[in-house]
């Protein structure tokens, strides 16, 4: 694997487990937090995958463009496509006064996650955790 893919699965499992621990605590949990760190799990997935195929790909956040150039050489991960377009959201909504999430949503959003993360993990060749 590429040094650089490295790192980019490094970063997203960094944010899974932020994912993780704000989903289990029980005091002033952070369901806005959860949502943008499941968003930025899947960001950082979907380019390690690019960065391993070699596609350059530009600085953004929606997921959804991403996975367009993703299914280049992942065609099955279009079934993702209603998922990392709820997920992409969540890289600004909820960050800025005026919405915040609920414990639904952030369940929601970590399930999400977790289905994605599966498949990249297994398309880059890792182990589930």
């Amino acid at each position: 694997m590429k040094p650089m893919t490295i790192e980019w699965v490094e970063k997203a499992e960094g944010d899974f487990a932020i994912l993780l621990r704000e989903s289990r605590a029980r005091k002033n949990p952070s369901h806005d937090g959860a949502c943008f760190h499941a968003q930025q799990c899947a960001e950082k997935y979907l380019k390690a995958r690019l960065c391993e195929s070699g596609i350059e790909f530009t600085k953004i956040h929606d997921l959804v463009a991403l996975l367009i150039q993703a299914l280049a050489v992942e065609p099955a991960w279009e079934r993702f496509r209603e998922d990392l377009a709820y997920l992409s959201d969540f890289a600004v909504t909820f960050r800025y006064p005026g919405e915040s999430a609920d414990k639904a949503t952030a369940v929601d959003a970590r399930q999400r996650c977790r289905k994605f993360r599966k498949a990249a993990r297994e398309a880059l060749g890792l182990a589930q955790k």
